[in-house]
């Protein structure tokens, strides 16, 4: 088994914990990308490694509402 797949609740567990502190009253903070970033690179060695060969990771942010509009957003 892969580190994405044994690993996967432990970084959903992450990124919920990095969201919990970095959305405020519907607005992602400044700092967000960089926090999920190093939670994924924590948990998944393999991702890790296959995006450091391309350069930066890549990673697109969206905050919804319970409508499915998207309230604001964050990408690089």
């Amino acid at each position: 088994m892969i580190a994405t797949g044994h690993n996967n609740l432990a970084m959903n567990q992450g990124v919920k914990q990095v969201a919990q502190h970095f959305i405020k009253s519907a607005h992602i903070m400044e700092g967000m990308l960089n926090r999920v970033e190093a939670v994924i690179r924590t948990y998944d060695p393999c991702l890790s490694c296959s995006t450091h060969a391309v350069g930066e990771m890549p990673l697109h942010i969206q905050l919804i509402a319970p409508d499915g509009a998207v309230v604001d957003e964050v990408k690089r």
